[in-house]
């Protein structure tokens, strides 16, 4: 098996390409990256706190490796973060990096470019596959998630801190991708069949942010949400039952 690091976002996408991964024994997995905004300690994007992304490495049993990310970096910031990851990787033996990504060539372009400059190689289990097969594959594999991140625009406030179940799918408005592949939502994966044991978390407070500014530039993500496409989220908070 090649030796390879693993985007990891903590959503759905990424748990059934992990899945998908570690069964097919191809690689070894040395690490979960996952990009975490260093002023509130959560996953870029998914607002998920990093408590939380520690515990389900644990029960995955594969070690997290952070890159630290500003409010809003800039892109040459971003890049040379991840060159130095990159790099150590390389150093370790590592050949291949794997990504949750479905769609966007142009974004696996740019993730197989940057890996191709430290001489690494991109890998995408799910890449092209119909998102309502995966997310109904995603459910019936034994997977259990809830929606910690939805769009004001396509899905509203009611949605958030839904499970992720098949009443919810059959509630969605029309045009809502399943897969949430348009930036409807963001997930947070809380048990399945990569854990030893389920997470642990009560639910806290619902909170509406505007990102206007950071839409019109990259997104800093890095993992399986690459670009910002509507402006308003609702965050639902998850809070790890012990620590913060």
């Amino acid at each position: 098996m090649e030796d390879a690091f693993f985007a990891w976002s903590g959503g759905k996408d990424s748990a059934l390409a992990l899945y998908r991964v570690l069964q097919q024994q191809q690689f070894r997995v040395k690490y979960l990256l996952t990009t975490v905004n260093e002023s509130h300690q959560r996953v870029s994007m998914h607002g998920v706190r990093l408590a939380l992304l520690e515990q389900q490495a644990l029960a995955i049993g594969i070690p997290l490796k952070i890159m630290w990310v500003p409010e809003n970096p800039g892109m040459a910031e971003y890049e040379a973060r991840m060159r130095e990851i990159l790099v150590s990787f390389k150093a370790e033996g590592i050949t291949t990096g794997i990504f949750g990504d479905i769609f966007l060539a142009d974004l696996r372009h740019y993730r197989e470019n940057n890996l191709a400059q430290v001489g690494l190689k991109a890998a995408f289990p799910l890449w092209g596959e119909n998102t309502t097969s995966l997310v109904q594959e995603f459910l019936q594999s034994g997977f259990k998630a809830q929606l910690v991140c939805v769009s004001d625009q396509r899905l509203g406030r009611s949605f958030a801190g839904r499970l992720l179940d098949t009443a919810t799918l059959e509630a969605f408005p029309p045009g809502v991708d399943p897969g949430g592949e348009n930036g409807e939502y963001h997930s947070f994966v809380y048990d399945g069949p990569i854990f030893s044991q389920p997470i642990d978390f009560r639910t806290g407070e619902i909170i509406l942010r505007d990102y206007a500014v950071a839409a019109q530039t990259s997104s800093d993500c890095g993992t399986d949400d690459p670009v910002i496409l509507d402006t308003r989220f609702w965050f639902y908070d998850l809070i790890p039952v012990t620590g913060q």
